[in-house]
C-alpha cells in the first residue's frame, strides 16, 4: 500500500505538476459535467439503456419536468447524450448515449469504485 502511494505521488509530482493550472482546468471541466443533483442519475439510466422522457422520470424519482428538461438540454450541449425517434408509429422520442457520452464510462466505473471504497474507509474509522 505504500509503495503504491510512493509511485501515485511521484507521478503526480512528475505528470500534473508541470502544469497544474491546465490540470485544474481539466478536473473542474469534467466535474462540470457531472455537478449537480441529477445529472449523473440521469447519466447512469442512459448508460443501462434508452429511455423515453417519461421514463427517466419514474427512474429517478423527485426530479420535475422542468429539472429533467433542463438537464437534458446541457447534457445534449455537452454531446454526452443525443435525443432520437424511434422507428414505431407514432414515434417516440428517447434518449440515448454519444459515443462522446460512452466514454465516461470507465470514469464513471472508477468513481464508483473510489466512493465504495472512501464509503468503506470513512465508516470503518
Amino acid at each position: 500500500m505504500e509503495e503504491n502511494l510512493r509511485e501515485v505521488e511521484e507521478r503526480i509530482r512528475t505528470t500534473y505538476c508541470p502544469d497544474m493550472r491546465r490540470n485544474i482546468r481539466s478536473v473542474e471541466d469534467a466535474l462540470d459535467v457531472l455537478q449537480g443533483k441529477w445529472k449523473v442519475r440521469i447519466l447512469m439510466a442512459i448508460m443501462k439503456g434508452n429511455y423515453r422522457f417519461k421514463e427517466l422520470l419514474e427512474w429517478n424519482v423527485g426530479l420535475t419536468d422542468k429539472v429533467l428538461s433542463h438537464n437534458l438540454k446541457i447534457l445534449i450541449e455537452d454531446k454526452l447524450i443525443e435525443k432520437f425517434e424511434t422507428a414505431s408509429f407514432p414515434p417516440m422520442t428517447e434518449y440515448r448515449m454519444t459515443e462522446h457520452g460512452i466514454s465516461l464510462y470507465k470514469v464513471m466505473a472508477e468513481l464508483m469504485r473510489w466512493g465504495e471504497e472512501h464509503r468503506r474507509y470513512v465508516l470503518n474509522k
